[in-house]
């Protein structure tokens, strides 16, 4: 495409007219006059004249451009992201809880267009003030709103009622256009519905706005199953707003360990290499398995009469993986804290737990598989007897299963204490030894143990900065994945972060095992080379919790 002349004066600029006129599709650029054997070749401008209606015969085109349309059509408006051809963008009308779980919702709908009802903005508006997240995201929605609003020319009520341009923001993932409700609209819902209620108002705006438009696709997107429910009952199209899920189905959650085929060893082992470093043997292999590895992934291959193989990827390089060998934690001699590992899933967690190149783990797993109880053995071996980390830092959400209980007293550690049952459980587990030091002993051993383990509240966490620390993230299922990030982006040098969790026990409001912070862990962070990730399969607690978390 040609480009605009440039300015001739010092301090001048490219007028709108010429960029306009230099731009349009079919344009030609104005060639000089070149001699070339005393001919002079006609340009771009005589050829116009010459195949003018004035003359009687057109010439011919000239070798130097193509032929000019006579009436050249306007270039189509480019939108960003993708656009459907032959579909209007839809009308998305989001209720307030959309926007109070996502506060830039309002972007993550590609072409289609949003658009606000009056009551949402009023709901917004009721729950801007406190210290919680529904609150920050409110506020959050309303200054992204007021940016939108004063990207205006004139401010004028015509403006307001043609869209917002959801791109003016700077977020040019969004092609679409943001509409305030700027009229009364006249609904035709069933007398029964309570006008004052506000989930009744905003289904009155989707229905008049369907009459308005029979031609567009007008959708509510809600979070709450109710108001989904009503408007199904109405004949109104809604749906959740699902750009907050990580997986739309948690059974295809990465789970860090794959078992090798039968054939392995058959289909790759004529090209592969290996070798022995550090009591560890590595090998590299080539073949139809490697594209399906991830870095630090766990594989394994069992199979009846030949020796077992436990391994983790430790490099993939173009169509080349390096498998390691693992440490045995299930052998009593290489025990954790006292603590071995019962299972192959077990044997996984310890070797990443273990290892300091990996500065972030999740283990997930239902209860009884012993998530707590290894977390906790690992950072006292690595605190107290390799002196790698200064201290132990537990934290959770504190979500009550039940009614809550009300305030409690104390410095932050004290009101942490009833939170933290699951805490003294596993450290009682693990000062109990094996009864030869005594009931001074064990004492001392307890108090060396909780002097350094430091229990903090999520609540204080914005700012700070943790150097050298092992830290636990105990029930991260019930993090959104806003409060994942602001904890994970809390590690110093150093530091090591692990997230533990059971996605069938996520007791937050409007969160699923799709939109867990600790699903969008598990999945973004999963092949970089510095995190690893196991599911516990296998339940270690009793015969009695293993039954009743199968049959319950």
């Amino acid at each position: 495409m040609p480009l605009p002349k440039p300015p001739t004066k010092k301090a001048d600029r490219v007028t709108p007219t010429a960029l306009a006129q230099d731009l349009k599709p079919g344009a030609v650029p104005k060639a000089k006059p070149t001699r070339k054997r005393g001919v002079v070749e006609p340009t771009s401008t005589a050829m116009a004249a010459a195949s003018s209606p004035a003359v009687p015969m057109a010439s011919p085109p000239s070798r130097l451009s193509p032929v000019v349309a006579a009436t050249p059509t306007q270039a189509p408006k480019r939108r960003r992201g993708p656009v459907r051809t032959g579909e209007p963008p839809k009308l998305f009308v989001l209720d307030t809880n959309v926007l109070m779980h996502d506060p830039m919702s309002l972007f993550r709908f590609d072409e289609h267009d949003i658009f606000l009802p009056m009551m949402t903005l009023e709901e917004l508006d009721g729950h801007k003030k406190g210290m919680s997240e529904v609150a920050r995201n409110v506020r959050q929605v309303s200054r992204e709103l007021d940016a939108l609003a004063a990207s205006m020319k004139t401010q004028s009520l015509e403006e307001m009622a043609k869209g917002l341009p959801l791109d003016h923001s700077g977020h040019k993932e969004a092609a679409g256009r943001l509409y305030f409700q700027t009229e009364t609209l006249q609904p035709a819902l069933p007398m029964a519905l309570p006008a004052g209620k506000a989930d009744n108002q905003i289904l009155g705006v989707v229905q008049a706005l369907k009459e308005k438009d029979p031609a567009r696709d007008v959708v509510l997107v809600s979070k709450d199953i109710n108001m989904r429910i009503k408007a199904r009952a109405l004949g109104l199209p809604a749906e959740d707003y699902r750009n907050d899920k990580a997986l739309e189905d948690s059974d295809l959650l990465y789970t860090g360990v794959q078992a090798l085929p039968s054939d392995f060893w058959d289909r790759h082992g004529k090209t592969m290499e290996s070798w022995s470093s550090g009591g560890q043997t590595f090998y590299r292999i080539s073949g139809p398995l490697v594209p399906s590895l991830l870095v630090n992934e766990m594989v394994y291959l069992e199979a009846p009469g030949q020796a077992p193989l436990h391994a983790r990827v430790s490099e993939i390089t173009g169509k080349q993986a390096v498998l390691r060998t693992l440490k045995d934690f299930t052998n009593p001699k290489h025990g954790v804290w006292g603590i071995t590992a019962r299972n192959r899933e077990q044997n996984f967690a310890l070797n990443l737990l273990m290892d300091p190149e990996v500065d972030l783990v999740t283990l997930t797993g239902t209860a009884g598989t012993g998530k707590t109880l290894l977390a906790l053995a690992a950072g006292l071996t690595q605190v107290l007897d390799e002196r790698r980390y200064s201290e132990i830092i537990v934290t959770r959400v504190t979500v009550p299963v039940g009614e809550d209980i009300g305030f409690l007293p104390g410095t932050e550690e004290e009101k942490m204490s009833p939170w933290m049952g699951a805490l003294d459980d596993n450290l009682e587990v693990l000062t109990r030894g094996d009864g030869a030091a005594g009931e001074w002993g064990r004492a001392a051993t307890a108090d060396l143990m909780r002097s350094k383990v430091r229990i903090k509240s999520l609540n204080f966490m914005r700012g700070r900065t943790f150097l050298n620390k092992f830290v636990i993230i105990d029930e991260a299922q019930n993090l959104t994945p806003k409060q994942m990030k602001t904890l994970l982006t809390r590690a110093g040098p150093g530091t090591k972060m692990i997230c533990l969790g059971n996605l069938a026990q996520i007791d937050t409001p409007y969160l699923t095992e799709g939109s867990s912070g600790l699903t969008f862990c598990v999945d973004r962070f999963k092949g970089w080379s510095h995190s690893g990730h196991i599911t516990l399969a296998r339940g270690e607690r009793s015969r009695l919790a293993d039954f009743a978390s199968e049959v319950l």
